[in-house]
């Protein structure tokens, strides 16, 4: 067996819990299930009136975290061609598990009397087993109301269920014999709860960014994306953050929850504070071949112990999160996070520029021995390719990772110097240092930077999207920006940027790496558009992320094949946290925003023409504030709310 597929599944989300299964509603196997933690709490759910399975019809996701099954049972109520009998399954996902509320309605003339049945279990699985298509286990428990289903290690699944089944507790699956009068109804809700872990009172989210448009896409897209967003929020402790997707990555994430977090500062800078605290207390501090710590390291994910599953729970097989974590801190801070939060991080961010400045030359990985082959964000086994195709072999430079680092570089500088603060001279000349090496090392015969630099020094020359994350870090003279432009434009498809180009030996639309098109990637490369001023290629990229919006019901996946029409990746998260943030980043772009709080000034240079015509945007929080702004087609500006002139 392989990885499950998830295209056609109905996905619930309540970070930490997930909730999936395909249209009809029911549980049968593959992924479908109810998780807490990366485990399964429901492996199976069917429902059945007097013996026979509903016919669905329709099913509507509802809320991020809701979905509502609809569906009809032929041959029972009035006979003749249409269906009087409608069982409607209304779905929520909670922190700790889910309710599901049924309701059975007669809309015949004469009187039902039926048995209806849900029967359940769980098999305790690993959200990373059922990844790989073998949860390790062999049987498969029933759970019944008012009994605890319990595994070797003290996981607990609680049924409860109102009104009662008419059967005792534990007697198998739950059964209500049910009488319902002509044009009435019957309900019953039932809860499955994991039971051995304490209580999670998810943080409330400030009020949502709100964008009406001309293009009404942005609209729903900008909707969706604050709904998912919230959805994926998690509570540690007092700290707030995005755990990456559902259902594969729903935990604590290095790269994915930082670039959220900074993608969606335009929602608050609330999540990014809790992310950095979340990380910094688990900055590495020792040597660890077997996990990849390294002291001043940020971390790649978290896993529950009782859920790990080929990787350690706490993995640092990462070579960019550690530079990312201390532009995080610069980007919060400028968007208005309170200094006194700011300054308790800054001693984490000179140990992750120690971590950076570590590396002989640029900044460079090997395979872990017991984890990834790759630590970009690109990380898949062929995810690094020459443009002949061949796998690159390492240790491997990336091109994107020394922006990241040429850009930490002068973001830790600005922050110890703003916190008066030694070393921010030394930063900026090992900045300088690194612009230099790689203007000499990096640039490819064909006008482009290398995606990598190998083991033995030579470029990776496959054109790929990685360039786009160089724009808008400094990393770039203009002219070298303007020749980035012009090959990312090669990348793009109609519905977003090409991780790699078509004419690369190892191109496929529907790879992980290959050809796809990701959201996020194609957000970063839109924000760097917008900071090196090519304009006119942003609003191109616009339109392709708004048309990919359209067809995935605003609801962007984590990636899909995007040549001639948005192909679903099989297995792809959605909702994916960082894809979701490309929602609140295509504002930001949209606007030419650019926030520096610490000095009070806020700048706005709105694309012009809006390529998305007129709009408003409501809600924009910066600075503890909240900012609205209205603009014309034409991209003329007025501001309300400024919360520097408040």
């Amino acid at each position: 067996m392989g990885q499950p597929y998830l295209h056609e599944h109905v996905t619930c989300v309540a970070a930490p819990a997930t909730w999936l299964s395909g249209p009809s509603g029911q549980l049968r196997g593959g992924a479908d299930g109810l998780y807490v933690d990366d485990r399964r709490v429901l492996s199976r759910l069917v429902v059945t009136v007097d013996g026979a399975e509903p016919v669905p019809v329709q099913v509507t996701r509802t809320g991020a975290a809701s979905a509502r099954f609809a569906a009809v049972l032929p041959g029972l109520g009035d006979d003749g061609p249409d269906p009087t009998v409608t069982l409607v399954r209304d779905r929520r996902t909670s922190p700790r598990g889910g309710t599901e509320t049924l309701t059975l309605t007669n809309l015949s003339h004469a009187t039902l009397a039926v048995e209806i049945e849900i029967a359940a279990g769980t098999d305790f699985a690993t959200m990373g087993a059922v990844k790989d298509g073998h949860p390790s286990v062999s049987t498969v428990e029933v759970v019944g109301v008012g009994t605890d289903a319990a595994d070797a290690n003290g996981m607990r699944v609680a049924v409860t269920a109102d009104p009662p089944p008419d059967q005792p507790p534990g007697a198998g699956p739950m059964r209500w014999l049910v009488t319902v009068e002509p044009r009435a109804s019957w309900t019953a809700t039932v809860r499955f709860t994991r039971a051995d872990a304490a209580p999670i009172t998810r943080s409330a989210a400030p009020a949502g960014l709100r964008v009406t448009a001309d293009d009404r896409r942005l609209d729903a897209l900008v909707r969706a994306s604050v709904d998912d967003l919230a959805a994926l929020r998690h509570a540690e402790g007092d700290d707030d953050y995005y755990t990456a997707g559902s259902p594969w990555y729903l935990t604590l994430f290095g790269r994915d929850s930082l670039w959220a977090a900074r993608l969606a500062l335009p929602l608050g800078t609330g999540v990014a504070a809790g992310t950095l605290r979340a990380l910094a207390r688990r900055q590495g501090t020792k040597h660890d071949p077997d996990t990849d710590e390294e002291p001043g390291k940020i971390l790649h994910e978290v896993r529950p112990v009782d859920a790990a599953h080929w990787l350690p729970p706490v993995y640092y097989g990462t070579v960019d999160a550690t530079a990312l974590f201390v532009s995080t801190a610069a980007d919060a801070y400028r968007w208005g996070l309170p200094a006194a939060e700011v300054e308790p991080l800054l001693p984490h961010v000179e140990r992750a520029l120690m971590w950076l400045a570590g590396h002989d030359g640029f900044i460079a990985y090997r395979s872990s021995t017991k984890g990834l082959a790759n630590h970009g964000w690109k990380d898949s086994g062929d995810g690094i390719q020459h443009a002949d195709g061949r796998i690159a072999r390492g240790p491997l430079a990336l091109a994107e990772v020394q922006a990241y680092a040429y850009r930490a570089f002068l973001d830790g500088a600005w922050l110890l110097e703003s916190f008066g603060r030694d070393g921010a001279a030394h930063w900026r000349d090992r900045a300088s240092a690194l612009a230099a090496r790689f203007r000499a090392a990096f640039w490819c015969p064909g006008g482009y930077p290398a995606v990598a630099l190998d083991g033995d020094g030579a470029q990776v020359d496959s054109l790929t999207s990685n360039i786009g994350h160089l724009l808008g870090t400094g990393l770039l003279s203009s002219e070298e920006s303007a020749r980035v432009a012009g090959h990312l434009a090669e990348l793009r498809s109609p519905f977003g940027i090409r991780t790699i180009a078509p004419s690369s030996g190892g191109y496929n639309f529907l790879s992980y790496h290959l050809g796809s098109v990701w959201p996020h990637d194609t957000a970063i490369a839109l924000l760097g558009l917008v900071r090196d001023g090519h304009r006119a290629e942003a609003a191109e990229v616009i339109r392709a992320l708004l048309a990919a919006g359209e067809r995935f019901d605003a609801r962007l996946p984590e990636l899909f094949g995007g040549d001639d029409a948005p192909t679903p990746y099989p297995a792809s998260c959605r909702p994916q946290a960082w894809a979701a943030a490309a929602g609140p980043a295509l504002v930001t772009a949209l606007l030419g925003l650019d926030v520096d709080a610490p000095s009070g000034r806020l700048t706005l240079d709105p694309l012009s023409p809006s390529p998305v015509g007129a709009y408003q945007v409501r809600g924009l929080r910066i600075a503890g504030g909240s900012l609205d702004v209205t603009v014309t087609a034409a991209g003329a500006a007025t501001v309300h709310n400024d919360p520097f002139k408040a």
